[in-house]
């Protein structure tokens, strides 16, 4: 323990009794001879503020909580980072662990700090439905943050590194959902931004919580032949270091190391070979000081180890998305064992373990900056990512997505004009459309590939030149669903069915809207300035955007009609006569009235004998009428505005209501019909919504159709409109859903 006096921002001294690293200890000494130097004041005046924030906090460990930070700190000290990435490392918890605000961080440490800390922090302090939905909610906000400023997700993967450095004093199952995460999300992040330091560290922490025999028994194997190894890596090394020499290229060094564990693992995996039969596990890196000297260095290893043909890269001539550059051959080596030999430049080596933060660390160039523009290529994930990342409404859905989109890139296409397009492997013609633009993608009617019409599902490969026919009358086909697999892509397909049905939209919001208010004046109103503000207040840029909205379902017919009455409030003498008054709003379907199980659920017919109708089934929460049936059946009970009520004699219409029944757990039967796009799981994925609702499935049915969407009939046991309303728009989120409509109405989410 490093026992040093701390001066603080005020006058006031504190003894602080925590391990604290050189480094960190040099620092806070000079600050207290060196007041004036600026970077120097605002790690140490962090580090003060984070140590009395968590004074009295404690880790799971039994460590004091200032430890974490301090840590995370040193390791954005490591990569580079600059005072202000290492001031957000030691404060970056404490807006979530402690009452200060982001008001307070801007104020005292300036405004960057401040962006950093909140692009990290957490949302613990909301509240979301699921933790699914938190999660999903905390990734939006942490990329959207990255896109001001690259530097918090450097802060957020130095954090996971520590965290996983210390997850053992974690529960068992916690162990597992934080490594599970940190290996789809994180790790693929790291690599992504090209710290490849962090991303094998983060690959073998998750595999030790989440496979921990493999991890044992790997590790124990990489072990058992490491002197056998080394002593094969030695020879090879002086071999190549003299031949080098000989024709004059200066070797700064020759390493060799074993691949990460879980690189073995994952290759053994996807190979489905035996340890014994993967023969590179360790691979032999020669550095150099130009890039031509790679190319020559390359000539003599193949001159002197056979090379093994189709193993060779060349990522110095056509980089990886995060930048990374080497030259990758495989050769026999020694004992006739496969070698790999990667040839880089210090320089490449440096991206190659920094990734982003290599300028930081290694270049002395000021002016540096953080944020993502369109010239960035190696950002396009990002820039992509953020675009379609607010239209996925389904946390589920989205988690998946960002998962699917932060696996490398790993197929380099060309355009005609000889631009490298970079793609997921599997990716077709059609991706490389929507990469190019939305529009491209959208009027693709056929694709030549190396010169050649090729179908468009034809999985494209490295070096592939690819030329995309556009004409304007063509449009997305529901088959392409079926085999694009960029997001991107799959995202743009489904929002261009959805808005080519805008005329639809239309025509089914002004029927719901009429139906409501009635055709008296109808017309008048909606060219009436009171819709406009209530178009503007949903914000519609116009009446007729609103319509849109309200027939897809993104605004609700209660939502437009209460906001109606509360401008017409304001201005009644501007507002249309009406053929009726325009409704109240509906009632709660959980009044805090104490619960009777002897009361009717219906007052109005006490006494009578009622049933609910069949032909709109009725819900607690809902406008409903009485009719006197003809036959011995009583009072039939429906829906305001149902169809059959229309020409019934006022003298057979009777008014009731729902009585205000507290904790009611009768349910009602409905009827629902969902058209969605056709894919596999899409039922899986509504049915697993309704179950999360505690929603019953008596029924369901499905019916496709090549090239249409599918129709999806399905009768379900519902308590209130409010479980119904809530379970419509859980599943209306999912992208694939093109319209929900509730048996004899189009239903408004």
């Amino acid at each position: 323990m490093n026992l040093i006096t701390v001066a603080q921002s005020n006058p006031t001294e504190i003894a602080v009794e925590v391990p604290l690293p050189q480094w960190l200890t040099e620092c806070l000494l000079t600050y207290q001879s060196s007041q004036e130097q600026e970077d120097l004041s605002l790690i140490c005046r962090a580090f003060n503020f984070a140590y009395e924030l968590h004074r009295g906090q404690y880790r799971k460990s039994g460590e004091p909580y200032i430890a974490h930070p301090v840590a995370v700190a040193g390791l954005l000290r490591d990569l580079g980072g600059d005072s202000t990435m290492i001031a957000a490392g030691f404060l970056h918890d404490v807006v979530e662990d402690t009452e200060v605000t982001l008001e307070e961080i801007e104020e005292r440490f300036g405004l960057e700090v401040r962006q950093l800390v909140e692009g990290v922090t957490k949302l613990s302090k909301f509240n979301f439905s699921s933790k699914t939905e938190r999660q999903a909610e905390n990734f939006r906000r942490m990329f959207l943050a990255m896109a001001k400023d690259i530097r918090v997700i450097v802060v957020k993967l130095a954090d996971r590194l520590h965290n996983m450095r210390t997850l053992e004093h974690l529960a068992p199952e916690k162990q597992c959902r934080i490594a599970l995460e940190t290996r789809e999300i994180f790790a693929p992040l790291a690599n992504r931004l090209g710290i490849g330091r962090f991303k094998w560290e983060l690959e073998d922490l998750c595999f030790k919580y989440l496979e921990p025999e493999a991890y044992r028994e790997i590790q124990t194997l990489v072990a058992e032949k490491r002197v056998d190894r080394e002593t094969r890596i030695d020879k090879i090394s002086e071999t190549l270091r003299e031949r080098l020499y000989q024709i004059g290229v200066k070797v700064l060094e020759i390493q060799g190391r074993p691949k990460h564990l879980y690189g073995i693992y994952d290759k053994m995996q996807r190979q489905h070979k035996e340890f014994h039969e993967i023969y590179d596990i360790a691979a032999l890196r020669i550095l150099v000081e130009t890039k031509e000297e790679c190319y020559r260095a390359l000539a003599i290893v193949h001159d002197v180890f056979k090379p093994i043909p189709g193993r060779f890269k060349d990522y110095i001539g056509l980089p990886k998305p995060n930048r990374y550059q080497s030259l990758h051959t495989t050769v026999v080596g020694l004992n006739c064992r496969p070698l790999e030999v990667q040839i880089r430049t210090l320089e490449m080596h440096h991206i190659a373990e920094y990734g982003i933060a290599a300028h930081w660390k290694y270049k002395e160039t000021g002016g540096s900056t953080y944020n993502i523009t369109s010239e960035d290529e190696k950002f396009t994930w990002l820039r992509q990512l953020i675009e379609w990342q607010n239209d996925l409404k389904d946390a589920q859905e989205y988690i998946e997505s960002l998962k699917d989109n932060l696996f490398e890139d790993d197929v380099y296409v060309f355009t005609p004009q000889g631009d490298v397009i970079a793609l997921a492997r599997g990716a077709t013609a059609v991706d490389f459309a929507y990469r190019i633009h939305t529009e491209v993608g959208h009027h693709m009617k056929g694709a030549r590939i190396n010169g050649r019409w090729s179908v468009l599902d034809t999985p494209l490969h490295n070096g592939d030149i690819v030329e995309i026919i556009t004409s304007k009358n063509s449009h997305p086909s529901l088959d392409w669903l079926n085999f694009v697999v960029t997001p991107s892509a799959r995202h743009r397909i489904r929002q261009w069915f959805k808005r080519s049905r805008r005329e639809e939209n239309i025509l089914r919001g002004r029927d719901l809207l009429e139906k409501e208010l009635g055709k008296t004046g109808f017309d008048a109103l909606l060219k009436s300035e009171p819709m406009l503000k209530v178009a503007k207040i949903s914000n519609y840029q116009s009446v007729e955007e609103l319509l849109v909205g309200l027939g897809y379902g993104e605004v609700t017919l209660n939502q437009v009609v209460n906001r109606l009455r509360e401008v017409n409030k304001a201005q009644p003498e501007t507002t249309p006569t009406l053929k009726s008054e325009i409704p109240s709003q509906t009632q709660s379907s959980r009044p805090s009235a104490p619960l009777d199980t002897h009361k009717s659920p219906i007052a109005g017919v006490e006494g009578m004998l009622y049933h609910i109708a069949g032909c709109c089934h009725p819900l607690p929460g809902e406008s409903i009428i009485g009719v006197v049936t003809r036959g011995a059946k009583g009072i039939s009970i429906h829906r305001q505005g149902c169809p059959n009520v229309e020409n019934v004699s006022p003298e057979r219409i009777i008014p009731v209501n729902w009585n205000p029944i507290n904790g009611r757990s009768q349910t009602y039967p409905i009827d629902i019909v969902i058209e969605t796009i056709d894919r596999v799981g899409v039922l899986r994925d509504i049915l697993t919504r309704l179950s999360d609702e505690n929603i019953n499935v008596r029924n369901a049915q499905v019916k496709t159709s090549l090239g249409k969407p599918a129709l999806i009939a399905l009768s379900i046991d519902i308590r209130d409109h409010e479980q119904l309303e809530y379970a419509i728009k859980r599943i209306k989120n999912l992208s694939d859903i093109l319209e929900i409509r509730r048996v004899g109405q189009v239903y408004e989410d």
